[in-house]
């Protein structure tokens, strides 16, 4: 339950603060969210941490965003390019000044936003944002420096090109997309990487299209104080400038029959398949959007009937593994797994439809479905005991959604789940939505 929405201004801000004080809600924090006149948003969760901060910068922009032809793979080129620095701090200066106060700091880009974390000594936050503040605002290189970002970018690719389950990815992506720009990886597809360096003016174009108060949120959780944070977001990000553009991304069309590829790896490997189904995007109200993730652990999980099967009892794979990712648009729900021996692709093809067949034609037992709906709540809890595993936890379903009532809601669906709701959403997985990747080594 949601109480006590106050309407705060203090200074240059006009904010709306939440905060989560009933006794029956699933999140241990309090916490307040607050917007910045810019449209930057500010989730502060102060937590016991022994004077540790974790600070995130999470922008609102994936692969997803990449819709115009040959230009794919920017958001995370701009992973690199934001440790370039700015006029005022180059990049080894910005280094330097990490180092010299203890601070670890990364970044990682996904399909659907991109993510700049740091872990730091609370009595550095003021630098630490001034720092971040002045990155997102004013990043600056020069063209030769974005030809080598961007030649690292593409030796990155021809790296990642050598596990052959990077090279299912990407042609499970590329197979079951038409329209969206979910076909293409993160790292974008390799023609476009290639071209990349003649494309320094539409860097730019990119960053001050993307990189805008309101298409970002910053969430900081540790050893704060809301109004200390406050005060300091409104000295450093008070003048960054409004300007996001959204994306012209195409719906993708409904999938009508089944999708199939063969791929051969240049290299020496075991069969992997990857087999996806496509699936809505997610919306932590929707009981079809969660009891889909609970049939990914439920037919594929360590502890399903296939996974004994194949792995423990038959030994017919090395692995088996459910990915069934939570998206901003429709996607896919994923099982992976890689064969000891070629001739028992289409059994275990086989076999994992099956699995999914059992789940549509029959109820799931009623206590191993509450269990895992107690082990997905415990699980989340168990993850939030210091300042960065709890923003990296929260920072997917943030991003995401926009909002921490994500939360909430969440687990509020998951406790809804019957056994109906896994047989009704498992029906949807049949042929027609279906793609394979087989890949078998040329060696």
């Amino acid at each position: 339950m949601i109480k006590n929405i106050i309407l705060l201004t203090i200074g240059m801000f006009a904010m709306s603060s939440i905060s989560l004080l009933s006794a029956d809600k699933v999140f241990p924090f309090d916490y307040e969210v607050n917007k910045l006149e810019n449209g930057l948003k500010i989730i502060t969760i102060p937590m016991p941490s022994n004077g540790i901060v974790s600070y995130y910068t999470l922008v609102r922009t994936g692969a997803r965003d990449e819709y115009e032809a040959g230009k794919t793979g920017f958001a995370h080129f701009f992973e690199h390019m934001m440790f370039r620095g700015t006029k005022k701090y180059p990049g080894s200066v910005y280094d330097s000044l990490i180092i010299s106060i203890g601070a670890n700091g990364n970044a990682y880009t996904t399909d659907d936003y991109t993510a700049y974390h740091l872990d730091l000594a609370k009595e550095d936050l003021d630098l630490v944002m001034e720092l971040e503040s002045d990155r997102f605002q004013n990043l600056s290189y020069p063209e030769p420096d974005f030809k080598t970002e961007a030649g690292a970018v593409y030796g990155e690719y021809r790296k990642n090109s050598t596990d052959p389950t990077n090279v299912v990815w990407e042609k499970l992506k590329f197979n079951a997309f038409d329209k969206h720009t979910y076909k293409h990886t993160t790292i974008g597809f390799e023609a476009d990487i290639k071209a990349m360096p003649s494309l320094y003016e539409y860097s730019k174009e990119f960053y001050s299209r993307y990189y805008r108060p309101e298409n970002c949120i910053l969430l900081v959780a540790g050893d704060i104080t809301t109004n200390d944070l406050l005060t300091k977001a409104k000295k450093y990000y008070s003048n960054w400038k409004k300007g996001y553009v959204a994306p012209k991304i195409q719906p993708e069309p409904a999938q009508t029959a089944p999708r199939s590829a063969k791929v051969t790896y240049d290299g020496k490997t075991t069969p992997i398949l990857g087999i996806g189904y496509k699936a809505e995007a997610f919306d932590p109200k929707s009981k079809a959007s969660i009891s889909r993730e609970l049939i990914g652990d439920l037919a594929f999980g360590s502890n399903s009937d296939l996974y004994k099967k194949l792995y423990l009892n038959e030994q017919k794979v090395q692995f088996l593994s459910p990915y069934f990712p939570q998206n901003r648009d429709p996607f896919l729900s994923i099982v992976f797994t890689k064969l000891n021996k070629a001739e028992d692709i289409e059994y275990v093809k086989t076999e994992i439809q099956s699995a999914i067949d059992w789940y549509q034609n029959n109820l799931v037992d009623k206590k191993k479905l509450e269990d895992l709906k107690k082990r997905q709540k415990y699980g989340f809890l168990m993850g939030l005991d210091t300042p960065s595993n709890l923003t990296s936890s929260l920072a997917r379903l943030i991003a995401i959604t926009g909002g921490m009532d994500v939360i909430e809601q969440y687990f509020k669906t998951l406790e809804s789940i019957t056994q109906q709701d896994i047989q009704n959403e498992a029906k949807k997985m049949n042929a027609s939505q279906r793609t394979t990747i087989e890949l078998k080594g040329a060696k």
